[in-house]
């Protein structure tokens, strides 16, 4: 599940992205709203954690126009604005749920898994030419032959196939798939790519994982 973080406090980020992640999610933080609506548009994500008071435009306002453009992403909104008259605009703006800063990890992470099942019981399979990736199942297959990941493996194939034909930074992928590990060290992420390549391509006429020198890496059939 692919989770978008819409909040410009960055200590406050990177709390929600290192429960989410410890839960089994995948994020993607932002930090304005013009940037959240356009990747909200373009990309299809499982949730969206929204704050309210945000630079470029707020949280009321993001929803209305991702209504607006048909994004029928479950959208929870967490703020510290807690009076009724907030929560009344919020929810009637098109969020799913609101939740009042701070909160108890535990509650949020028990209505973010209210607002998945909710929303799409059975994300849609990811295919790239015969490779195809179940993030309900965490199936992996290729030619119809079952590809056993591990964790990290699978959070690093996952963003590559969202993001296939498109080249992906190192740095991206870094503070995607691994956010609080690395460390800055980058070398872990040839490490897993080397790992991937022999899980994916090794004994297949054609190669789906491509280096692009100095930059980073796409994934394409």
């Amino acid at each position: 599940m692919n989770i978008l973080i819409v909040e410009d406090d960055k200590s406050v980020a990177r709390f929600l992205q290192q429960a989410l992640t410890e839960a089994g999610y995948t994020t993607q933080v932002v930090e304005d709203g013009e940037t959240a609506l356009h990747l909200a548009v373009s990309i299809a994500f499982d949730l969206i954690l929204l704050d309210v008071m945000l630079p470029r435009k707020d949280g009321f306002a993001l929803c209305k126009e991702l209504r607006a453009a048909s994004v029928t992403t479950p959208i929870l909104i967490i703020t510290a604005r807690d009076t009724l008259e907030d929560k009344i605009e919020g929810l009637d703006s098109g969020a799913d749920d609101y939740i009042v800063k701070p909160c108890q990890i535990g509650e949020l992470l028990a209505r973010v898994r209210a607002l998945l099942r909710r929303g799409t019981s059975s994300p849609p399979v990811l295919r790239v030419a015969d490779l195809t990736l179940d993030p309900a199942t965490r199936k992996v297959c290729r030619q119809g032959k079952t590809i056993h990941l591990s964790m990290t493996e699978f959070a690093l194939l996952e963003y590559l196939m969202r993001n296939a034909g498109r080249v992906v930074t190192r740095l991206m992928i870094l503070e995607h798939v691994w956010q609080y590990d690395f460390e800055g060290n980058d070398n872990v992420l040839d490490v897993y790519i080397s790992y991937l390549r022999s899980k994916i391509d090794r004994g297949f006429a054609r190669p789906l994982i491509h280096t692009v020198r100095g930059v980073g890496y796409r994934l394409e059939g």
